[in-house]
């Protein structure tokens, strides 16, 4: 269980009890609320500068992916002391189901670390705006490995960004009310545990990326023995179109996403 008074570097963790921080500059550049203008699908390989319409994605692992702006920010997600990326990032996002996605001990240089529940009970709020990011959240209930319901012990991080609205849905354990869908507006990408197992199963999981309608899906989570290919059956059968791709990075933009919603198939080794 996550214990802040165990490192004071969480110091720099954004509002344990109160609406989060709020960076300067300039805002983000993503109304989630904007409909994709949809185009042919082309993956883009990894190059060492970004457009200002364009993200880039690396999937580390597990739960955590890096997601890089035009203005450099860059954000870990499930940000934990196993699977990090190679440098630390300016923003960090954790949950608290277990320790394989959150951090006891952050690099001191991450500069806003964002727990997506509150160790004290109760809600949690961020809403923090770095340069060309804005990274907001919803919080959901959880279950404890006793079993029993853990309420507002998980939070699905939104990222907008070039006109790009992207959900990590956390460690998900439970459909989504329509509080949470207004809360969240229109999605282009998620992020989402397929594990069938300790998150949501199968078939709450399309339950759930159905209310959403994403036009791209991001499987994560996917460690147990037979996961990846059930999803893959499952959403094919649901009309996803399956692309699988040929690094752990991807470049994107409004205007390259899919038509078909996609189910975008990422092996883990960013960095």
């Amino acid at each position: 269980m996550f214990n802040a008074a165990q490192f004071p570097n969480f110091v720099k963790i954004a509002a344990l009890a109160t609406v989060g921080i709020v960076g300067f500059m300039q805002p983000a550049a993503a109304v989630c609320q904007l409909v994709a203008e949809n185009a042919p699908f082309a993956p883009v390989r990894v190059k060492t500068a970004l457009a200002p319409h364009e993200i880039q994605i690396r999937y580390i692992g597990h739960s955590t992916f890096e997601i890089e702006t035009p203005q450099g920010v860059r954000v870990a997600t499930d940000y934990n002391d196993s699977v990090r990326p190679a440098q630390p990032p300016t923003v960090a996002t954790m949950n608290g189901a277990h320790s394989t996605h959150y951090s006891l001990m952050p690099d001191p240089e991450i500069k806003h670390v964002l727990p997506g529940w509150n160790k004290d009970g109760g809600p949690i709020d961020h809403d923090l705006i770095v340069k060309d990011l804005r990274v907001r959240n919803i919080q959901t209930n959880i279950r404890g490995w006793d079993g029993e319901s853990r309420r507002l012990g998980n939070s699905i991080f939104v990222f907008e960004v070039a006109d790009l609205c992207i959900a990590h849905l956390g460690h998900l354990h439970h459909r989504l009310t329509q509080e949470d869908l207004t809360r969240l507006g229109q999605i282009d990408i998620v992020f989402a545990a397929i594990d069938n197992s300790s998150t949501l199963r199968l078939e709450s999981l399309i339950d759930v990326l159905s209310a959403i309608s994403p036009a791209m899906v991001i499987p994560m989570h996917f460690h147990f023995h037979g996961a990846l290919e059930a999803f893959m059956a499952r959403a094919t059968s649901e009309g996803y179109e399956i692309k699988m791709a040929k690094d752990p990075q991807l470049i994107i933009s409004r205007q390259q996403l899919p038509i078909q919603k996609t189910a975008y198939i990422m092996m883990p080794g960013g960095s």
